[in-house]
């Protein structure tokens, strides 16, 4: 739903975006493309993201759910020198992706290839994968989408990236969210997810990390880990006030203790991330409601990845009710083309093109949208 701006809100809105373009990327003669095919009225939509209590708000204070998807790749493909992005990241893929109804697009990536460093290829690391990110936010923002920026693959010293870490590491997480929160602090329609998938085995090492490999509280770290403090109060001193996404330990499938375990923010702008799978240990109605619940009570919570690995969907149609009555957000996992089991993959052609998998959340995000 499309909502009425001040002409001092358009006009901030506007300016954003020339800044983006402008500072941004002055070497990417693509960015046109998103800009002739914007529709400014959605774009504003989503500025000045913040959180209110349990509720996430837009700039007018309209309360908003992330419904939406993740597009997984840029995680993986710069680490491997195979590219960016893995399928298309065009004007009319995104349209694809819009055509489900969705107002969020979670986008995964990879710290090495953010910062350049440990062998990625220039190509396809450091100035130009920061250009080819920021040319996609600019194209979701034109559809008035909600990028999520997520760090998904991250690694300590000089390994590079190429897979899941219990937590992140003071070697390069820290620099990679400075840097990111730099260049997105203009965009509050942008939400920054500081980690994936934490599998540490405790709340302190989630919140307060350790000083040197295997050190308690995170004695099962074999780096230096940083916590969840660290990186809130990173991505603050740079004056980003964007909205912080947290995901719970246990693969991030836990948030039973993300509320005492909570970092202190000055900008009081944080949300809870919880991952569904079917085969998580938290999956089914009764612990949503005993574990969830409060969490949600309190701020807003996201199902930051929600799939099934048995190309159905009977599954997550339950989750998504459920997440529709105690108004929790969700985001397929994943705009991909791999198999619908085994990855699992919302669609089998990037034109949107549903898996049965996926058919279940097109179809559910339609009637949400009609609501």
């Amino acid at each position: 739903m499309k909502l009425r701006m001040s002409r001092v809100f358009v006009r901030g809105g506007l300016l954003l975006l020339c800044t983006l373009l402008f500072i941004l990327v002055p070497a990417l003669s693509a960015a046109g493309e998103a800009r002739a095919s914007s529709n400014p009225a959605g774009i504003l939509d989503i500025l000045n993201l913040h959180v209110q209590g349990n509720q996430l708000l837009n700039g007018q204070g309209k309360s908003l759910r992330l419904l939406g998807v993740n597009r997984s790749g840029t995680e993986y493909m710069c680490a491997s020198n195979a590219g960016i992005f893995d399928g298309p990241s065009d004007a009319a893929s995104v349209d694809a992706i819009a055509s489900w109804h969705v107002n969020t697009v979670r986008v995964p990536l990879n710290e090495d290839c953010w910062l350049g460093i440990n062998g990625v290829q220039a190509a396809y690391g450091g100035v130009n994968y920061q250009k080819a990110i920021v040319k996609y936010v600019l194209l979701l923002n034109s559809r008035g989408i909600i990028p999520i920026l997520d760090l998904h693959w991250t690694a300590p010293g000089t390994t590079i990236a190429i897979g899941q870490k219990p937590m992140t590491d003071r070697d390069h997480s820290l620099a990679f969210w400075k840097s990111v929160a730099s260049v997105f602090k203009y965009d509050r329609s942008v939400i920054f997810d500081v980690f994936n998938e934490p599998y540490v085995s405790n709340w302190d090492c989630w919140k307060n990390g350790s000083s040197a490999p295997s050190t308690a509280p995170c004695s099962d770290a074999d780096f230096a880990v940083a916590g969840t403090q660290s990186m809130v109060d990173t991505i603050r001193s740079t004056g980003a006030k964007n909205v912080i996404m947290l995901s719970g330990i246990g693969y991030a499938n836990w948030v039973g203790g993300w509320l005492d375990a909570m970092p202190a923010d000055p900008a009081h702008n944080l949300i809870a991330s919880v991952h569904i799978y079917n085969f998580s240990g938290c999956k089914d109605t009764t612990c949503y409601d005993q574990i969830i619940g409060p969490v949600a009570a309190q701020v807003p919570v996201v199902m930051g990845e929600l799939g099934e690995n048995d190309c159905q969907h009977g599954f997550v149609d339950t989750a998504m009710n459920w997440a529709d009555q105690h108004g929790v957000g969700y985001l397929g996992w994943s705009w991909s083309t791999y198999d619908c089991g085994s990855f699992p993959s919302l669609i089998s052609n990037f034109d949107g093109t549903p898996t049965e998998f996926g058919l279940g959340f097109k179809n559910h995000l339609a009637v949400v949208a009609n609501q």
